[in-house]
């Protein structure tokens, strides 16, 4: 029962830990364009004469 108890107080803690990174990202701008990355896959890079992608 005591591992449990055990178990129980480190998910709890991982969770606060994952809510906070979830937080901080948010006010980091982390998920401000939801749009432009999905629609980025679909266009081809542009190549230089190097043939580096630019």
């Amino acid at each position: 029962m005591n591992i449990l108890y055990f178990l129980v107080g480190c998910s709890v803690v991982m969770a606060l830990i994952f809510l906070a990174a979830f937080v901080w990202s948010l006010r980091n701008g982390q998920h401000d364009d939801v749009v432009t990355p999905g629609m980025r896959v679909l266009f081809d890079d542009e190549v230089d004469a190097e043939g580096t992608v630019e």
